[in-house]
């Protein structure tokens, strides 16, 4: 068997084992998964009527949940890669990748499940979000095929950025909760973006902060995607920060991964 067979193999192995992981112990992705439709529901019903208020002069709840919604969506992948930095950790820290280090299997397949398999629960999640979105008044009806494709391709790609990066804090973290807290900065930066208010209704001082933050770009390039609103220069800030991301938490996964496995 070749190398490129032996991997592809192992990998879908570890794919399928992180899976299996993820349905047997639902509590901790149903927690990540009720935080962004506890705060969709909670910003437009409660919220709703004032913070419309910031989108200009007659704008209403309905232009407010058009709003919302992509900035709920990419903070949704961001609330669940959390799960992935808690999931490497365990492996790293109950002695599983030990008994993986006796066994004849690729070394990256354990990294490479944990990737693919925390994007594929990301657009999951962000399907479920969605509908939810959906079910209480979003609706997209100018975007073309094409465009709905470039903003699903955004959202994976953005949801495997954060993955690698989420992976690099669980190899670092000494125990799962730890891998949580080094995690929380995901969760949190949204809620310093423009998903819930635009940017010209911030503090001056403040604007800088959240406009070149890795989710405010992405945020505004789905918007612009998905409801015909004006990208500007946010695509291609978006597309460097998720490369960029993706390429940094690579390179730092692989090298912890690497120097742990000689110990």
């Amino acid at each position: 068997m070749s190398a490129l067979s032996l991997a592809v193999r192992d990998s879908s192995t570890m794919l399928r084992r992180n899976l299996l992981h993820a349905r047997r112990y639902p509590s901790l992705t149903l927690n990540l998964l009720l935080t962004p439709v506890m705060l969709l529901l909670l910003f437009v019903y409660i919220f709703g009527d004032a913070m419309s208020t910031g989108l200009g002069s007659g704008a209403d709840r309905s232009d407010y949940i058009a709003y919302i919604v992509p900035g709920i969506l990419m903070m949704t992948i961001g609330g669940t890669v959390v799960g992935t930095a808690v999931s490497v950790s365990n492996d790293m820290t109950e002695g599983i990748i030990a008994r993986f280090r006796t066994m004849a299997i690729h070394r990256g397949s354990v990294l490479i499940g944990h990737v693919v398999g925390s994007v594929v629960q990301c657009l999951m999640s962000v399907v479920l979000v969605g509908a939810v979105g959906v079910a209480i008044g979003f609706r997209s009806t100018d975007a073309t095929v094409l465009e709905w494709l470039a903003a699903f391709g955004l959202l994976a790609l953005f949801a495997l950025a954060l993955t690698w990066i989420a992976v690099g804090m669980g190899l670092i973290s000494p125990n799962p909760e730890a891998a949580s807290n080094n995690a929380l900065p995901m969760v949190l930066l949204p809620l310093l973006s423009s998903a819930f208010v635009p940017l010209d209704s911030m503090p001056g001082w403040f604007q800088p902060i959240a406009e070149y933050q890795p989710f405010t770009p992405a945020i505004e390039t789905l918007r612009g995607l998905l409801l015909g609103t004006e990208i500007g220069n946010s695509w291609w800030i978006a597309l460097a920060w998720c490369v960029g991301l993706a390429i940094l938490g690579y390179r730092w996964s692989a090298a912890k991964f690497n120097s742990t496995s000689i110990h």
